[in-house]
């Protein structure tokens, strides 16, 4: 039997194990939920000032912002319980763990944050538009954005540390990290903090345009603009999450090392399918067929797949399940570049 895609040659020397961000340890997941702890506290100290400014001044651009960091601190606690439940051990019910609650609660922020955050923005600026009713004092506006974009940057900076620094472990580009890897919670709080910035300069513009000009239009249409930014936002963040509780696989590059591992065990002939799921934010899942050689006896087999997977468990500390099925197959016929590319 052969699987999808690509099927060659591959050895062990072959694959660059780089570009896989796949796996943690508990110092990564403390860091996470620093970040998530960091970005909640912030949001709900921003959401009240803001809400202060906007009913003060009467600006739509200002509610609608202390909206979206009202909506933000909520993802924040559903970020926080997602990397609890999580966590919580495999039992008879769940014999592959809790992992996947990750991407569930994960989700759910995404929506808040669509339907919170950007409804109400959106909502709250046509009406603004519509209703053309003048603005109060626009001064404790702009100092609450100030101090918002301060405190805001701080939680960003944090996010964007943390991002930088997995991005260099593993030698690939932020974007691309952003784009692989399964930690839910990092990947939510750097978009959305990112968001805010852009959000507050789009506040402030607004503030200063309707100011400038006496027309209430500019502070609605900043508040329009907010709503379709948040919009954006959980777009990207519910397309993650539902490909990840679908059951994505791993990247390419850890696929094809996979691959290589396995073909590497002296007795292995070919692997003519290799499947790959993760199955928690660092939690992965592999099962193969394996066309191991007809002279071997079956104690040499079960030696065999041991070492294979202790192999793979030492190369990717994130594998946590192996399953392997001896099948027939072709010599060097191997199932590579399958996995996220």
């Amino acid at each position: 039997m052969t699987g999808a895609g690509n099927h060659g040659r591959v050895t062990a020397n072959d694959v660059t194990p780089v570009g896989l961000p796949v796996n943690e340890d508990k110092g990564e997941k403390s860091e996470s939920v620093g970040t998530v702890v960091l970005a909640g506290s912030a949001n709900l100290a921003i959401a009240l000032a803001k809400l202060a400014a906007g009913l003060f001044a009467g600006s739509a651009a200002m509610l609608s912002e202390a909206a979206h960091s009202m909506a933000d601190t909520i993802t924040e606690v559903f970020l926080y319980v997602a990397l609890v439940r999580g966590r919580q051990p495999a039992d008879e019910e769940h014999p592959f763990g809790h992992g996947k609650e990750s991407f569930v609660w994960a989700f759910i922020a995404a929506l808040f944050t669509f339907i919170g955050g950007a409804g109400f923005s959106i909502y709250h600026g046509i009406t603004s538009i519509v209703a053309d009713e003048p603005s109060g004092d626009f001064l404790w506006s702009y100092v609450v954005l100030v101090v918002s974009f301060l405190a805001e940057g701080t939680s960003f900076l944090r996010a964007q540390r943390q991002v930088a620094g997995e991005s260099r472990r593993w030698g690939i580009t932020r974007s691309r990290f952003l784009r692989l890897t399964p930690d839910t919670t990092v990947k939510a709080v750097y978009f959305e903090d990112s968001a805010a910035l852009v959000g507050l300069v789009l506040a402030g513009l607004g503030l200063a345009l309707t100011q400038i000009t006496g027309r209430e239009i500019w502070d609605g249409l900043s508040s329009v603009a907010i709503g379709v930014l948040l919009l954006l936002v959980a777009a990207i963040l519910a397309r993650s999450n539902v490909s990840l509780l679908i059951g994505r696989s791993v990247p390419r590059a850890v696929h094809n090392q996979i691959s290589a591992d396995l073909v590497a065990i002296p007795i292995v002939v070919a692997v003519p399918t290799l499947l790959t799921m993760q199955v928690g934010p660092d939690e992965i899942l592999v099962a193969a067929k394996v066309d191991f050689d007809d002279d071997v006896t079956g104690g040499e087999i079960e030696a065999a797949s041991d070492e294979a997977e202790r192999r793979l468990r030492e190369r990717f500390p994130a594998i946590r399940y192996v399953f392997l099925d001896p099948t027939r197959g072709t010599a060097g016929r191997n199932h590579v570049d399958g996995g996220v590319d």
